[in-house]
This record gives structure tokens, C-alpha cells and sequence, in this order.
């Protein structure tokens, strides 16, 4: 038998926030059998990557790092373990031609990483994906700054947009007790920030409880002492009820702040794509959002060039993102899945059809986020400290309408600021995502 304590293990966490909590939960099962983690993959005797599958480019890069990598066999490397919703969705085609991995497990496969390693060294290159329990863990390695961190309430998706291949990959929506997610929150020590996660998080508890009970699970979650506030993303808009916005505007805990994937605003797209929205009813709920929660940020991402998509139904959307005013969005290109409905849909828009248009909805949005921004200029605003940029030789963080990695920064000038704690910024200039200030104290030399 291998002595897995006198092994030192790497991970690479590819994907989203969602994949990184899998990652952290991958590493605490290391850390209890005894395993050494290290950060530098050079280090490693075995390395893991855990992968993304979600778009075509997300696949190119998972390979294409698998193969960087398995150059490192050439030094100290002994094992290079391949899993995550990759090997979930194709291992078929992985397994015979991506001879560089020893090793191959799925998103439920995590369990089985050390029983997958004994067989690997006993000679085999082995595929485990789908043998795994799907156990939940609650015990976890952070990799996000000490302040912040991600908790993933749920697994899978009910949805089944059309361009989507989550279901297909991740399985049907599935939410994890109250209790278990109470506990693992529990454990993450002090928090500052605490953001929750699932492909929706707005239908949490139906399956489970019979019923929507994200605003009962967000009322217990709050109680935790350890827990400084909660931000939530992923809502979608048709299970975003009076309920849950008043726990949002109530709950002093809860960041004022909305992350709801629109993906367009016209009616016969959104039919297109199987969104249950109309236009009108995107609007209506922003208006009641803002009636509701005056100072409430909302996040949106959409989606360009879907197939048969017009130049009027583009302009359109750059009309509606005039008329709604979010605070913060992003723009994809539509990438064509194969395996999803929409792959087969006659009216594909050329590559760079679908750019031009990501650009425009860009443009407009900017002018949109600047005139957001301006309005701070001379004002006070609480601002999270999330580190220093030696570069600009400032502090920077975020306010309240801003998600780490996703969303635009406060660079600040302080005599002294700490990672995690909350200061008073003067805000002084805006950029086209950014703002830049001072605290009250600081005197510049």
C-alpha cells in the first residue's frame, strides 16, 4: 500500500467559484489522510486538476493545462489526476487520447482519489469517474483570502436552457441540508464576506424541503456570529419573490446586491434559449427592486449572437440595458455546445458577428457603469479591504456592489490598512469599472 502522508500533493482548480469549493473540499480530504499540500506544482508528486467544462474554450484550457503540465513527469512528478466535470461529461473521448493523465475521476468521484492512486501505482492508468458515493463534505481547505468565502448551497440545475450543458454534466438540481451547510459555515472561522453559490441559487430547498427555503435557510445562516455578511449570486428572476426581498432589504447582514443571469431581453431569444422571462418582466422586477431596496446593485450577464439573433433584437437589448441601468454586467458570445439544443438550431452567427455585438453591449453598459461610479465622486463609502497593489501603491477592495473577481475595485491611499477589516473611503476620481480614493486620516506626504 502507498503511503499517501509521505506524498505531497498540488491542485489546480480550473472554472468557477463553484468548481473552487469542490477544490477545497478535495483538499481537505488530502489534508486528513495526511497529505502534504503544496503550492507550487513543481513541488508535487501528485498533481490534480480540477477541471471546467462548461464552454469549449473551458475544455481547451483544461487539456491544453494537463499537457503543460505532464511535462513536470520529466522531473519529481509521479501522478497527474485529471477530474472535475471534464472527465464527468468525456471521459469516453478523454480517457484513450489523453494518455498524460494517470488518473480520471468526476464531480462525485472525489471520494474514491486515493483508491483511484493505489490502482494508478500499482501500474494502471485508471478511469473512476462515476464510482464515487457523491459523499457530502463540509470540512474544507480555503484558497480565497482569509475574509471571504464561497459557500455552495446546492449541486446541479433544473433549468435546462438550451446553451447550457450543466444538467448534462452536473446532474439535476440537488440542495444540500440546512444543517450540513450551517455546520460547514460554522467552520470557515471569521468571515467577512460570505457568498453563496449554486447554478441557482434562488431555487434552493424545493427539492429537499418541498418548498423554496432560501429565505428560512438565510435567516438561520445570518444568526452565525462567525458570519459578518452574506452575498448572493445567481438568482434567477422568476424565483425572486416578495419574500426573499424583504429578507434582502430587512436583514442587516445580507449586501444589498442581486446577481441575476438575465441572459437577454427579448422575448422570442429568451424563448429561444427556454429562459422563463419576457422583457416587460425583466423590467417590472428591476423597477420593484429598486422601489423595494433603493440602494440595491444588480448584477446581470447576457448572451450575444444566440442563433437567429438580429441586428434589431442586439440593438434592442443595448436599448433595454439604457432603460434598466445595472449596476455591473457581463457579455459572452454565444458558444455552440454540441449536445445542447441550441447547437442544432438553424441561424448560427458568424465568430466575429457575435464579437462586434459582445463589444457594443460593452460600450453601452460602460457609459452606464461611469455614470454609476461618477456619482460617488466626493462621497464617503465603506470599502472591504481585500489587499494591496504594490503597482498603484494602494489598497484596494470593494464596496457593497461589487462580488470579488467579477466586479470593479475601490483603490484607496491609507496610512495603514488591513486584508479583511472595513474603512471609510473618500472617493476622489472614477474610471470605467473602478474608483479610486482616500481615507479620512490619510495626509500624503
Amino acid at each position: 500500500m502507498i503511503d499517501f502522508s509521505a506524498k505531497k500533493f498540488g491542485l489546480i482548480s480550473l472554472g468557477c467559484d463553484k468548481n473552487r469549493v469542490d477544490s477545497e473540499k478535495l483538499l481537505a480530504m488530502i489534508k486528513s489522510r495526511g497529505g502534504k499540500i503544496v503550492s507550487r506544482a513543481e513541488e508535487a508528486d501528485i498533481l490534480i486538476v480540477n477541471t471546467c467544462a462548461f464552454l469549449n474554450k473551458s475544455r481547451k484550457e483544461a487539456i491544453e493545462t494537463v499537457i503543460k503540465y505532464a511535462n513536470l513527469k520529466d522531473g519529481g512528478l509521479e501522478k497527474l489526476v485529471v477530474s472535475g466535470c471534464l472527465p464527468q461529461k468525456y471521459v469516453g473521448e478523454l480517457y484513450p487520447e489523453l494518455t498524460e493523465a494517470d488518473v480520471f475521476l468526476g464531480t462525485g468521484d472525489y471520494d474514491k482519489l486515493f483508491d483511484a492512486l493505489q490502482t494508478s501505482y500499482e501500474g494502471e492508468r485508471v478511469n473512476f469517474v462515476g464510482t464515487g458515493d457523491n459523499l457530502y463534505v463540509s470540512d474544507r481547505v480555503i484558497t480565497t483570502p482569509c475574509h471571504f468565502a464561497y459557500l455552495k448551497i446546492a449541486e446541479g440545475c433544473d433549468n435546462f436552457c438550451t446553451y447550457c450543458l450543466i444538467p448534462k454534466i452536473r446532474g439535476k438540481y440537488v440542495s444540500f441540508p440546512v444543517e450540513k451547510l450551517l455546520a460547514e459555515a460554522s467552520s470557515l472561522g471569521d468571515v467577512s464576506e460570505l457568498i453563496l453559490v449554486a447554478q441557482d441559487v434562488s431555487r434552493y430547498g424545493i427539492d429537499l424541503y418541498g418548498k423554496n427555503f432560501l429565505v428560512n435557510f438565510l435567516e438561520k445562516l445570518t444568526t452565525l456570529v462567525n458570519i459578518n455578511s452574506v452575498r448572493l449570486l445567481y438568482c434567477y428572476p422568476d424565483m425572486i419573490d416578495d419574500a426573499l426581498i424583504a429578507e434582502i432589504r430587512d436583514n442587516p447582514k445580507i449586501i444589498k446586491y442581486l446577481d441575476i443571469p438575465l441572459q437577454h431581453s427579448e422575448d422570442r431569444v429568451l424563448k429561444l434559449m427556454n429562459r422563463r422571462g419576457s422583457r416587460e418582466g425583466y423590467l417590472n422586477l428591476i423597477r420593484k427592486l429598486r422601489e423595494e431596496i433603493p440602494q440595491i446593485a444588480i448584477r446581470s450577464t447576457f448572451i450575444s449572437g444566440f442563433p437567429t439573433e438580429t441586428e434589431e433584437e442586439c440593438d434592442a437589448l443595448c436599448d433595454f440595458l439604457k432603460e434598466a441601468k445595472l449596476t455591473n454586467c457581463g457579455f459572452f458570445a454565444y458558444s455552440r455546445e454540441p449536445d445542447t439544443p441550441a447547437y442544432k438550431l438553424k441561424g448560427q452567427i458568424a465568430y466575429k458577428d457575435k464579437l462586434r455585438r459582445v463589444k457594443k453591449l460593452y460600450a453601452v453598459q460602460r457609459e452606464i457603469s461611469r455614470e454609476f461610479l461618477q456619482s460617488f465622486v466626493g462621497k464617503k463609502i465603506k470599502v472591504l479591504c481585500d489587499g494591496i497593489d504594490y503597482g498603484k501603491k494602494r489598497f484596494y477592495g470593494r464596496a457593497y456592489f461589487s462580488a470579488p473577481e467579477i466586479d470593479g475595485l475601490v483603490y484607496f491611499k491609507a496610512s495603514n490598512a488591513v486584508q479583511g477589516q472595513y474603512y471609510d473611503v473618500i472617493i476622489d476620481k472614477y474610471g470605467d469599472y473602478d474608483l479610486f480614493g482616500h481615507t479620512e486620516d490619510y495626509n500624503e506626504r
